[in-house]
């Protein structure tokens, strides 16, 4: 995860992101359209890349930039200062992090997955004990659970990321010591990359990115809860990541134009087929 200041905000804005539009019209152009910044929590980019995508290929004068990944205090503090339009964040603004000028809208949900490399076979469902042995190292063989007989690899999270803290919440608990041989991850990323390549490998990541990018995981149910998005919209799986935005409360125009789009139900209809739950869907 990469912490920058608002100053480094200043600078990366006008050298780096990756940007929406991919349109290959004349600099000129590319100028004069209207841009949007947006910066935060990695694990809240694919929610709003789907819907910058989606939005940049109808309003074809905007320009929807996401700069590198950094913490939500670096967030909240770039959106304060009218440094980044619109800040992403994976948890809900606190009344004391809010000024009074800025605004915090949920965009969606978004299911924590845990899922295990194909080599694994015979586990479809693991209780909260299991999880608790396997991230702590207790249970190291997939045949004790009924599975491979080989070695568990866990693939875990850092204790500031929602991911693990999310763990933590529902089923491992506060006290729970790391597994001595877990490999630890920064990126989300890194992480599904690694499942996907690593045999015998465990770990937690988004649900709906394993459902919009098919990956070729085995996805567990937890206590006999199935990880799906109806499972999430009607409450009974619970280990779910709020995203929502955050934005001056008098955006900009093409800021404002945006958001609206994420709000209407043609962006709820974008989030929907990308695997999230829109949180304007009851």
């Amino acid at each position: 995860m990469h912490y920058f200041s608002p100053v480094a905000l200043v600078e990366l804005a006008g050298v780096t992101g990756c940007t929406s539009n991919t349109s290959t019209q004349p600099q000129a152009n590319i100028q004069a359209q209207q841009k949007i910044q947006i910066s935060g929590s990695s694990s809240t980019y694919p929610a709003l890349k789907v819907l910058a995508d989606t939005y940049s290929a109808q309003a074809q004068n905007t320009q929807v930039t996401f700069l590198p990944p950094n913490q939500s205090e670096a967030t909240i503090a770039g959106v304060k200062e009218g440094i980044l339009e619109i800040g992403s964040i994976s948890k809900v603004l606190k009344p004391e992090e809010n000024d009074g000028s800025m605004e915090y809208r949920e965009v969606s949900k978004d299911a924590l997955l845990v899922a295990t490399h194909p080599s694994v076979k015979g586990i479809t469902n693991l209780t909260t004990e299991q999880l608790k042995a396997i991230y702590s190292g207790k249970i190291n063989n997939w045949k004790n659970l009924g599975g491979t007989d080989a070695k568990i690899v866990v693939l875990d999270r850092p204790e500031d990321e929602s991911a693990k803290r999310l763990l933590r919440k529902y089923y491992l608990g506060k006290e729970l010591k790391n597994a001595p041989d877990a490999i630890v991850l920064r990126e989300e990323s890194d992480l599904i990359a690694a499942i996907q390549n690593t045999p015998h490998s465990v770990g937690a990541f988004s649900l709906a990115y394993a459902i919009s990018h098919q990956l070729p995981v085995n996805r567990l149910s937890l206590n006999g809860v199935e990880p799906s998005a109806d499972n999430v919209r009607n409450g009974k799986y619970q280990m779910v990541r709020n995203i929502g935005i955050i934005s001056k409360k008098t955006p900009k125009a093409p800021v404002q134009q945006f958001i609206n789009f994420t709000f209407s139900e043609a962006g709820a209809e974008v989030l929907r087929k990308s695997g999230f739950v829109p949180s304007s869907q009851k």
